[in-house]
């Protein structure tokens, strides 16, 4: 007896969402919905409804990748219900679509790739769902990196308000935010060369600076008692070993990756990573290569892009790549850097690697 198939698109937004079912090769029906707990029970009472209809149809349903997170998935496979979740940089567009793009589009899109893997088996470019534990971990050290941008952004404007008065950093006071600096910047709050008003709005920049310092104090506490867990801490002694990685660079690594294992290939590590050029070809002869693509996670790009700059200084075998890479055209440092990130990022995956096939034989 021939299955039959209850297939779901589903565009997903943070607040409205729309969704596409078909029932096998039948035309699709739009079903709209809020995206929370109550909007998402009313799409799979509708779904297996119709299933029931359909006198007990198989129902799969997919959705891209967004920072809504995978709570979707997760309701859905706690009903029996298969979901994928797919990688929104490998669904392939054409022009017209791009140009043309709406939520009904988005959902019938996918819907059209699901169906085209289960009935005809065509490849299905799904993501990797990590666990319940690596995404809790993963929330932990982003709010790390959060701190550390909001203190950039709250420098760079006690900087800029300096610049927009005219005043200018005393010699003597040290390179680099140091505590004489920071005494100045205190003094500047009560002394004349600043307005009223520019001198309360120092004040409060100072004051949200001293407070995400405070912040990053405590977090980075929690971040070095998580790499100390079991299930991190063989780990991280491992990745910590490469020149130029640090404790809190291991563990963006370690929770980004997740499982080495499902990469098989550091080509594939490098792809997933987006530091592999793009390619534009046409026949055999022209086969240009163009900017990385800038896949994956930009959070592990940066690290392996600051953890590179002190691995070439350390590293014989780095500097050696990056010093011929330099040597050729003096102009493009930032291919010589990028090569450095991507071998970088392939040492640390086989080291990582490394470590789980022992912890699996343990």
């Amino acid at each position: 007896m021939e299955v039959r198939h209850i297939f779901v698109g589903i565009d997903l937004g943070d607040k409205n969402s729309v969704a596409r079912i078909a029932v096998d090769r039948e035309k699709s029906e739009r079903i709209g919905f809020v995206n929370n707990r109550h909007g998402r029970a009313r799409l799979f009472g509708e779904v297996k409804r119709r299933a029931e209809q359909a006198g007990g149809a198989e129902i799969v349903m997919a959705y891209e990748a967004s920072a809504c997170g995978f709570v979707l998935r997760d309701e859905a496979e706690a009903m029996k219900i298969g979901c994928w979740v797919l990688a929104p940089t490998k669904m392939e567009k054409s022009v017209e679509q791009r140009k043309q793009k709406n939520d009904d589009r988005d959902a019938d899109d996918v819907l059209e790739k699901l169906r085209g893997h289960v009935l005809a088996g065509n490849r299905l470019p799904t993501v990797w769902v990590p666990d319940q534990q690596t995404r809790d971990d993963r929330e932990l050290i982003r709010t790390r990196l959060e701190l550390a941008e909001k203190q950039t952004q709250v420098k760079s404007q006690i900087q800029m308000l300096l610049k927009r008065h005219g005043l200018e950093k005393p010699s003597g006071l040290g390179a680099g935010w140091t505590v004489r600096y920071r005494r100045w910047l205190d003094a500047l709050t009560e002394s004349a060369p600043l307005g009223w008003g520019a001198s309360h709005g120092l004040a409060s920049l100072l004051r949200q600076l001293c407070s995400i310092e405070g912040e990053i104090e405590r977090i980075q506490e929690s971040v070095e008692q998580l790499a100390g867990e079991p299930r991190h801490k063989p780990i991280i002694e491992e990745l910590t070993k490469e020149c130029g990685v640090g404790l809190l660079t291991a563990m963006i690594y370690r929770t980004e990756i997740g499982y080495a294992g499902r990469f098989r290939r550091g080509r594939q590590v490098g792809k997933f990573v987006g530091l592999t050029p793009t390619s534009h070809e046409s026949g055999q002869q022209n086969d240009r290569k163009g900017h990385i693509s800038r896949q994956g996670p930009p959070r592990l790009r940066k690290m392996l892009c600051q953890a590179s700059w002190v691995h070439v200084c350390h590293d014989a075998g780095a500097r050696r790549i990056y010093q011929q890479l330099v040597s050729r055209n003096p102009k493009k440092k930032k291919i010589a850097i990028v090569a450095v990130m991507r071998r970088l990022a392939v040492r640390l995956w086989h080291r990582m690697r490394k470590v789980e096939l022992e912890l699996a034989v343990a």
